[in-house]
Formats: C-alpha cells, structure tokens, sequence
C-alpha cells in the first residue's frame, strides 16, 4: 500500500488544500470546506485503489461527497478486475478532513490544513460523531502519562520523561469554556498554555516534533480528528489516548442540549461499542498492519507553510508519515498552472 499510493496520497491532499486556500479570510468557512471536499474526492478518484471513507463529512444524506462509507478509487468501479492488479483491489480504509480548520481559513488564521489517514480494511476505528477527550504527548512520555490522571500528576510526569521543568512546558488546549476548569489547573501547576479555536490534529501531532515548542495536547475534541491524530501519532511513535464523551454535560454546547447520556450510552451500543467509557490509545484505533498519514498546510502552521500563490502557481509544503516505511517526509511542491509562469520563487 506504501509503495503503490503514497505519493499519489500527497497530491490528494495538496490539490484539496490549494482549492481551499483560494477562500482564505474571505468569511466564508462552509465554501471552503466544500472546494476542499470537491477536490480530495476528485483527485482520490483518480488513483488505482479500492478505498472506502470510515471518517468523512457526515452521513449520506448530509453530505453529498465523502460521505462515511463512500467508495474512492478507479478500483471501485464494476469493472476494475480487467484493469486493477489484486493488490489494488484489496479494500483500504479512509479517514478525511478536507479543511481541517475550515474557520481559520475563514478568517485568515494558522493552522488549517487538509488531511487524511489511509489503513487496510479495519485498519482504523470508525468513530462516531461525538466528542472525544484526548491526551498528546512526545514519544519518551508514551506509556507514562495517562489521560485516568490529573492534569498536574501528567504535567510532572511529562516534565521527568522530557527533563524539563513543568514551567517549561506549554499545553495546547482548544479555547472552549468547558476548559475553564482544566485550563486553571495547568496554570496552577506552573505550565504554560496555548489555546486555539480549532485544528487540534495539528496541534497532536505537534507533541511528537522536537522544536515545536508543543509538549502535550490536552482538552475535548472531536472524534473523528481524534482518530486522524491517532494514526499520526502511533506511525510515530507518540502518545495518544482518546475517550468518548457521551455525556452533554462534559461538552456544554448549543447542540450537546439536544443529547441525552442514555441516548448517547444507546447509539453508542447500536455501532457495536459496549463500553462507552474505555480509554483507546493510538494502536486501537489506528489499529492497521500499515498506516498511511498524510497532511497538507492551507493556512501557515507549527509543521508546514500554507499554500503559496504567485502568478502561474502555487507552492505547498506537506507531511507524509508512514508506519510500514517508518519515514517521516516533508514535501515541498511547486504546482505550476500556466504553461510560462512568471516566476518560480523558491526562497
């Protein structure tokens, strides 16, 4: 799988993060998320696979294109046997997002970026659209913090694994107000924290990159990018565990007011989960044999540039992590449109 679709992979999510670009701070977040889905799915269309969206923009009837259980590829067509090899026609599991911060791009703001998560057939865990509450952190600290504890008792682990002091780490956290509490307790305990509005897989898999600046991923998100950071974060090596949040008090938004815990409990039990309130690390639910990570930035970002425009092009930088390789690649790409661009700017 590695060998045959990686660089393909690549343009997917560099030809959906250039489409979204193009809507950057122009306020109109749900356009570019559509362009960016549009593009992914159009470019997947165009690769020599079997694959099928685990993770995507909602349900069928909700969203048109990537929906959960949508089939990509050539290989997906009726007739693929006369054309596609068997190993092309073995199934893969796909986890999307298109625009992974579709409001930072709205309004100008860092790190969006697009991505996805390739895995064999079962390879990744079919998270259903709920909260998640998550916990990142550098590989020396996997294994040692846990998110059963205290926001203090991991910071002072973390800071033994990492050999910092804990007032020399700094935690993300999604600016939320059902953080307040937790937000309070790493500033109590000597931490420093970075909030943003939105784009925790970047931040996740942040942790796992000397030089970040980033040592830990702390907070409520949602699922689905729960499950993208996972695989991620297991190809390398990092630490990654994620609980579902079925209860609406713990999220406290507009929409968790329509919820009720035992009709979460009951849809949670409907998908096979039985066990609402078990912690999965990043092996279980990027669970596959090989597995693919692949991001592009759209908006600047703490791992990659945003898409760059100049006339006759654009310049991309991405991110392809690979468990079966175990690489870890940054591509730089110049996409010229115009047959005599102008200039080609490599600075």
């Amino acid at each position: 799988m590695d060998n045959t679709i990686s660089l393909e992979i690549i343009e997917v999510v560099e030809q959906a993060a250039i489409a979204s670009a193009r809507l950057m701070g122009k306020g109109d977040k749900n356009t570019a998320d559509q362009v960016a889905v549009e593009a992914m799915r159009d470019r997947m269309n165009k690769i020599h696979m079997r694959g099928r969206i685990v993770i995507g923009e909602g349900e069928r009837d909700e969203a048109p294109m990537l929906y959960i259980g949508e089939e990509v590829g050539i290989c997906t067509r009726p007739d693929a046997a006369q054309f596609c090899t068997l190993e092309e026609l073995q199934e893969i599991d796909i986890a999307v997002d298109p625009c992974e911060g579709t409001n930072l791009v709205a309004k100008g703001q860092n790190g969006s970026m697009a991505v996805l998560a390739i895995s064999e057939k079962g390879g990744l865990f079919a998270a259903p659209d709920f909260y998640m509450d998550k916990l990142a952190a550098p590989a020396a600290a996997a294994g040692h913090v846990d998110i059963r504890k205290s926001a203090t008792e991991n910071l002072k682990i973390l800071s033994e694994c990492l050999e910092r002091t804990v007032e020399e780490l700094v935690v993300v956290v999604m600016d939320r107000p059902r953080h307040k509490d937790l937000i309070a307790e790493i500033r109590q305990a000597g931490a420093r924290v970075r909030l943003i509005s939105d784009g925790d897989v970047s931040a996740a898999i942040s942790c796992a990159f000397a030089g970040t600046n980033i040592h830990c991923l702390m907070g409520i998100g949602a699922a689905p990018e729960g499950v993208i950071s996972a695989a991620a974060m297991r190809a390398l090596g990092g630490h990654f565990q994620g609980r579902l949040v079925y209860d609406p008090n713990e999220v406290r938004t507009p929409e968790s007011e329509k919820w009720t815990r035992e009709g979460n409990v009951e849809r949670l039990k409907e998908m096979g989960i039985t066990d609402p309130d078990r912690i999965y690390n990043a092996h279980e639910l990027a669970s596959g044999e090989n597995v693919l990570f692949a991001a592009c930035g759209i908006t600047p970002g703490t791992l990659m540039e945003g898409v760059r425009f100049f006339h006759g092009g654009a310049r991309t930088q991405s991110l392809i992590i690979s468990s079966q390789s175990r690489t870890v690649r940054f591509v730089d790409t110049i996409h010229i449109v115009n047959e005599k661009p102008k200039v080609l700017n490599l600075r």
